[in-house]
């Protein structure tokens, strides 16, 4: 796996380079020392990753990561000083098309690099997702029959690079009295998840909340899984966290959550499968089409990235292709129309 390393510190780009060079089957295609001779050198030699960082001269790590999605699209994992402290900045790279953000490491008094783990866990979970060891998504046991009013109605949402933003436009559009609850499964590091939670309930109007094991799932609240396990709906109709299938690259998976709905919801919903690199997803949306939900996908023209989206439209699992700004829209109009049909 060739990796680009973007970084104005020749400090950090020596650390970030001892790292990768750790990590086997792991090679440095270039060094840039700002986003705009990161953007240049993405362009004429595009790596397999790009380890960018946010604070430098002349163009940011947000605008860069932008770019570079737009003219050569690659997983960008954002290498920041401190994630906590950076926070807007890696929220702004996250929605421009980085796809998780770690803590830049560092050198300890005796010259070791220190601090590297977490790096080296997301290095080898890409190069896992790039080399396609991905696994399968173990199919959620069946539970017992459940009448129609165990549940209510639900709303499964799945997205990856790009979705923060693609996030906040959905959840933005979800009414006070919204008759459904939300489950989203967004990949990205439990360390950073809480943080998406916070930018979730700044834009909507329904209390946004981390998903908790073994709590049932309430009408009018949104719930975004916050582990590196995958969230699932369990056959007693009450949320869980699964670290099955173990060697899945994607964490939290979007097919754990849409396959889970799929098995143990008694009755109907709406699902959305939103912008991302790979191809997670597309099969839950497949199997909750043909348990007779509606099912959305973005499409190309509003996505960071047409991975996800493109497979799901692909297995023909979308009812409906939708331009990210129409998608909510869809999703209110669906869930009322569900809820006369079957009062909750």
């Amino acid at each position: 796996m060739r990796i680009g390393i973007v970084n104005d510190l020749a400090l950090a780009r020596e650390v970030l380079r001892r790292v990768v060079a750790s990590v086997p089957g792991c090679t440095i295609a270039w060094t840039a020392a700002d986003g705009d001779e990161a953007v240049r050198m993405a362009v004429h030699d595009r790596p397999d990753v790009i380890l960018m960082d946010l604070v430098m001269p002349l163009l940011n790590g947000v605008e860069a990561t932008r770019q570079i999605m737009q003219h050569a699209p690659c997983p960008i994992l954002i290498v920041t000083v401190s994630v906590t402290t950076n926070f807007p900045l890696v929220f702004q790279a996250l929605g421009a098309g980085g796809v998780d953000a770690v803590d830049t490491p560092t050198l300890g008094p005796n010259g070791a690099v220190q601090n590297a783990t977490k790096l080296i866990d997301r290095l080898q979970n890409l190069e896992a997702a790039l080399a396609g060891q991905s696994g399968s998504v173990i199919a959620p046991a069946l539970g017992t029959a459940a009448g129609p009013n165990d549940l209510p109605l639900l709303v499964v949402v799945g997205a990856s690079t790009g979705g923060p933003e693609a996030l906040i436009h959905l959840v933005s559009t979800f009414p006070t009295d919204f008759p459904a609850a939300v489950l989203i499964s967004q990949h990205i590091g439990a360390d950073f998840a809480m943080g998406l939670v916070q930018q979730l309930a700044n834009w909507c109007r329904l209390p946004v909340r981390a998903a908790r094991e073994g709590e049932p799932p309430v009408a009018g609240t949104v719930y975004v899984a916050t582990s590196d396990d995958h969230l699932e709906l369990s056959a007693d109709r009450h949320l869980r966290y699964t670290p099955v299938p173990r060697n899945w690259p994607y964490r939290p998976s979007v097919d754990v959550l849409f396959t889970s709905a799929a098995t143990n919801c008694s009755r109907p919903g709406v699902a959305v499968l939103l912008t991302g690199m790979g191809t997670d997803g597309a099969s839950g949306l497949l199997r909750l089409r043909a348990a007779g939900w509606h099912t959305i996908a973005q499409n190309e023209a509003t996505s960071v990235v047409y991975g996800m989206p493109k497979a799901a439209v692909e297995k023909r699992a979308a009812v409906e292709v939708l331009p990210l700004p129409h998608i909510g829209e869809s999703v209110v109009a669906k869930i009322n129309a569900l809820k006369r049909q079957r009062p909750c």
